[in-house]
């Protein structure tokens, strides 16, 4: 089976005093989903920051991002509603208003490092009803075996439409660990037909992607995950990230989905 492979090119913790090759820009953010793309990446997860590189949920900074992307390559683009701890619910959850083809859908509150990742029940049924009816496809990432019950009610309500997609991530400090057994536990319980990426956080991210790739899932890369290629070893930019993965999954005999193959195996809806 192909592999979609995402790139995850900046997230909401790091800055680039962890590691300067970090993008955290509109064109910076452009730039490095281009490069991903001609290496294989199918789907951009995308984090927007503002003028000082606070993670934001400004909607103007957001279309300025999706639009460079957009001149710069066809790839697909999954927008992140988790936006930052410190960005309030109701503004993270107005980006899916600009209707990206896929938004993350984040079911539960959570510890998450030193602070708190707050996604309240009502408005979790809210947002998903809301991605239903703009046909903005859920990317749901669970980071424990609660969240995954979670996300199977809200199927159970009518909010969620088949295949259910699913990011497992493992490692965040107040999710589950970043273990082979947590994995494998997860993936057993995943609904028929459903697909399902590995999300590994820092060191473990090498051992976990490839893992997960030898089970059947798809992958994410980038710097969102690690700021490392190898221990001691900063990556430079996101490249070297993406093309890891892109040779272990070759290595694995399983061929990189393109974007239209990506489209038809997420079961993406059609857009004008």
């Amino acid at each position: 089976m192909s592999v979609i492979v995402t790139v995850a090119p900046t997230g909401p913790i790091a800055g680039k005093s962890d590691n300067p090759h970090l993008p955290t820009q509109p064109h910076e953010i452009a730039a490095a989903v281009e490069q991903a793309y001609h290496l294989g990446a199918a789907v951009a997860h995308i984090h927007l920051r503002d003028e000082e590189d606070r993670p934001t949920a400004d909607l103007t900074v957001a279309r300025r991002t999706l639009d460079l992307i957009a001149e710069r390559c066809p790839i697909l683009v999954q927008l992140s509603t988790g936006v930052g701890l410190s960005v309030d619910f109701a503004e993270r959850a107005r980006l899916v208003e600009l209707r990206p083809r896929m938004a993350t859908l984040n079911p539960c509150t959570m510890s998450f490092g030193a602070g708190e990742f707050r996604n309240p029940p009502d408005g979790v049924r809210r947002l998903a009803a809301r991605m239903r009816e703009l046909d903005v496809k859920p990317e749901l990432e669970i980071y424990d075996t609660g969240h995954l019950d979670a996300c199977l009610r809200l199927y159970d309500e009518g909010l969620l439409a088949d295949p259910l997609q699913f990011s497992i991530v493992l490692g965040v400090v107040g999710g589950a660990a970043a273990t082979a057994d947590n994995l494998a536990t997860i993936v057993r319980r995943l609904p028929p037909g459903a697909v399902w990426q590995i999300i590994a956080i820092g060191r473990a991210n090498l051992d976990l992607t490839a893992i997960g790739l030898a089970m059947g899932g798809n992958a994410r890369a980038g710097m969102e995950d690690t700021l490392y290629l190898r221990k001691g070893e900063p990556a430079v930019g996101n490249r070297p990230l993406v093309e890891r993965t892109v040779r272990l999954a070759r290595a694995l005999d399983r061929p990189i989905a393109s974007v239209a193959e990506a489209e038809t195996l997420l079961s993406l809806p059609a857009r004008p």
